[in-house]
C-alpha cells in the first residue's frame, strides 16, 4: 500500500473500530458498506491477521486489533496536531481530560480559568462520565488524561496523588432531631440517601457498611453527588458526600456532619495517564497547576 492509501484504510479502520459496526462507520464516513467492508477486509490481508471478530450486532477488535487501534489512534492525533502546528504557528497542541461531574465542579474548575489564561493557544476539551468509564476512555486513547479516584491498580499508566476526598454523611440539624437514637444507630431509622450502585464512590460506602455491620433501613439514591446535597439541605434525609463539597453549608449552619464511632475512610484521587512516547507535553503543563 502506498501512503495515502494506507492512510485512508487506516482511517476507516479507526472508524470502524470507534462505532463497533461496519454500517454505522460508512455511514459517518459517507461511504458505501461494502467500501468499508473491502477496506477492512485488504487491511487484514495486508497485515496477515484478523482484526475484527464479526458477531450478529456488529464487530469487535482481536486481541492485535486492539493493538493496531491504540497505534493508529496516537498517530493520528500527532498527524492532526502537526498540522495544526504547521497551519497556526501559535498553536500548542490539545489537551482532552475526562472526569465526573463532581470532581470537575468542585476540584477541577477553579484551574480550567488558570490553564486557559497560561495557555491560550492550547485546544482543551472536558468530558465529565463516571471515573470507570474515565479509565476506559484513557485506555482507548480518547483522553489524554483522567482526573479519578485512585485505582486499586495501576498497571501501565503514571499516577499523580492529588489529594484526599473525606466521606462523610450530613442533614439539617432539624432533621437530626427527629430522631433521638444515637449517632451510630441513625442508618437504622433516617432516610439514607446515597449515590446509585454502579458509582465508585457507592461502592465504598456499601464495604463500609459491610465490615461494620450496618444495613440501612430507608436508602434514596441519586446519580449525582450535587443532588444529594440538595435533598439534605431540603431536610428529607440524611446524605453519605464528599466533606470538600459542602465546607460552605457546614460553616453556615444550613448542614450539619453526624459523627460516627467509625468514621468512612478517606479515598486519594489523582489524576491517571498513560506512559507513552512521543509525550503530550501538555498533561504535565496542567497537572504542574496543583502545586
Amino acid at each position: 500500500m502506498d501512503t495515502f492509501e494506507n492512510l485512508t484504510r487506516y482511517k476507516i479502520f479507526l472508524s470502524v473500530a470507534e462505532h463497533k459496526s461496519i454500517s454505522k462507520a460508512a455511514a459517518s464516513l459517507y461511504i458505501s458498506q461494502p467500501a468499508v467492508s473491502i477496506t477492512i477486509k485488504k487491511l487484514e490481508e495486508n497485515l496477515n491477521t484478523t482484526l475484527f471478530i464479526r458477531r450478529s450486532k456488529g464487530v469487535e477488535l482481536t486481541e492485535k486489533g486492539r493493538l493496531l487501534y491504540d497505534s493508529v489512534k496516537k498517530a493520528l492525533h500527532m498527524l492532526t496536531d502537526t498540522e495544526k502546528s504547521l497551519r497556526f504557528p501559535f498553536y500548542t497542541g490539545y489537551l482532552r481530560i475526562a472526569t465526573s461531574n463532581v470532581l470537575c465542579k468542585h476540584f477541577l474548575m477553579p484551574y480550567l480559568k488558570e490553564y486557559i489564561k497560561q495557555y491560550p493557544d492550547t485546544e482543551l476539551a472536558i468530558t465529565c462520565t463516571s471515573s470507570a468509564e474515565a479509565q476506559v476512555m484513557l485506555k482507548e486513547c480518547s483522553v489524554d488524561l483522567a482526573l479519578v479516584v485512585k485505582p486499586q491498580s495501576l498497571g501501565k499508566y503514571v499516577y499523580h496523588p492529588m489529594g484526599m476526598i473525606e466521606y462523610i454523611f450530613v442533614c439539617t440539624p432539624a432533621y437530626r432531631e427527629k430522631w433521638s437514637c444515637k449517632n451510630d444507630e441513625i442508618f437504622q431509622y433516617a432516610n439514607i440517601m446515597l449515590l446509585n450502585q454502579d458509582n465508585v464512590s457507592r461502592k465504598h460506602i456499601n464495604a463500609y457498611y459491610a465490615k461494620n455491620n450496618i444495613m440501612p433501613l430507608h436508602i434514596l439514591e441519586v446519580n449525582e453527588m450535587d443532588m444529594l446535597i440538595e435533598f439534605a439541605k431540603m431536610g428529607i434525609g440524611i446524605s453519605c458526600v464528599v466533606r470538600q463539597f459542602v465546607e460552605y453549608e457546614l460553616k453556615s449552619g444550613c448542614l450539619m456532619e453526624i459523627p460516627l464511632s467509625n468514621p468512612v475512610m478517606p479515598r486519594e484521587i489523582g489524576f491517571l495517564y498513560q506512559e507513552i512516547q512521543p509525550f503530550n507535553e501538555n498533561i504535565l503543563n496542567f497537572i504542574y497547576l496543583f502545586f
